[in-house]
């Protein structure tokens, strides 16, 4: 049974039992400490910055880790993760918003058995969703907690609504850069706003397409240079980087991750490192007063774990 399958059958079985009890013995709480998925969007300020592959290939990453992943294609109205990976979905996130089809139906499967929620293409409604579908939409995923440990979520390029909306209900957020000085000046419009506007105040930062570890430092010290300077009470880890081989162009010609079909490749190396590099991060629960992804089982995580005296 592949994951995308599970989750449906998740789905299934939420619709009959209702919500799930809440944890109240010692063991139930501990077991409780493995269904606070990490939810990490992936984002950035400027198009062409190779946003998706990362979330491709750093998807297809975790699965080889063992972690059951779910992709959210949060480009609503341009969809591009299901035509990176070569997938042609018959439902889509407009389907489930519209009520013509349920969660479990739209839900398709990708390589190394990762599960993704495929977007619609040219679909003007959905480039600007109200507050009653993104609320519906984060009560759906909500209810696959306990089926995954990853939700990767894909958001547009900019500062529009849509893309600030997942970066704030998103746990941690990666900014994509390149060398681009529009790239780099776009990569720090987009953190100003989500700081200044939202209170956002972690990002980590990912440089992509750089020929070695000293271009991509300097392009993100460029970055976090100007935010010191102008944003307050802000952090910007630097995340690492992805190098620009000549195996990333053929991957995205035939629609396949370059971690899988090249996984001796350098930027497939660099892709495993920051799957584990990220999972192994320590998961900092702050609330920065919005609704967030899998808000009760963070609820629960942040009541029964204490970084310093383990569970309560």
């Amino acid at each position: 049974m592949d994951q995308a399958e599970g989750l449906r059958i998740a789905m299934e079985k939420k619709s009959y039992e209702g919500a799930s009890p809440l944890v109240t013995s010692p063991l139930q709480r501990e077991s409780s400490l493995f269904k606070c998925p990490r939810v990490i969007s992936v984002t950035s300020g400027k198009g062409g910055v190779g946003k998706t592959n990362v979330v491709a290939n750093l998807a297809f990453a975790f699965t080889e880790l063992g972690k059951r992943v779910l992709i959210l294609d949060a480009d609503l109205g341009l969809a591009n993760i299901d035509v990176l990976l070569g997938l042609t979905p018959q439902y889509t996130i407009e389907h489930l918003l519209n009520g013509k089809k349920d969660f479990a139906e739209i839900l398709i499967k990708g390589p190394g058995g990762m599960s993704i929620l495929p977007a619609s293409s040219g679909v003007l409604d959905l480039f600007d969703l109200d507050e009653s579908q993104k609320i519906f939409l984060l009560n759906e995923i909500d209810r696959v907690a306990e089926s995954i440990d990853v939700l990767l979520i894909d958001t547009g390029a900019g500062i529009s609504s849509n893309v600030l909306y997942f970066n704030v209900a998103a746990q941690e957020s990666i900014v994509i850069a390149t060398p681009e000085p529009t790239s780099m000046t776009d990569a720090y419009a987009l953190i100003k706003v989500l700081s200044t506007k939202f209170n956002k105040k972690d990002f980590m930062m990912l440089i992509n397409l750089v020929a070695d570890v000293q271009e991509a430092k300097e392009v993100f010290k460029k970055i976090s240079r100007v935010a010191d300077r102008f944003l307050e009470s802000l952090s910007i880890d630097y995340l690492g980087f992805i190098p620009f081989d000549e195996k990333l162009p053929y991957a995205v010609k035939h629609q396949r991750t370059v971690l899988e079909i090249y996984p001796k490749a350098p930027s497939s190396k660099s892709f495993s490192e920051l799957a584990k590099v990220l999972w192994e991060r320590p998961l900092r629960h702050k609330d920065h007063g919005s609704i967030q992804f899998f808000w009760k089982s963070l609820l629960q995580c942040h009541r029964y774990v204490n970084p310093e005296r383990g569970i309560d």
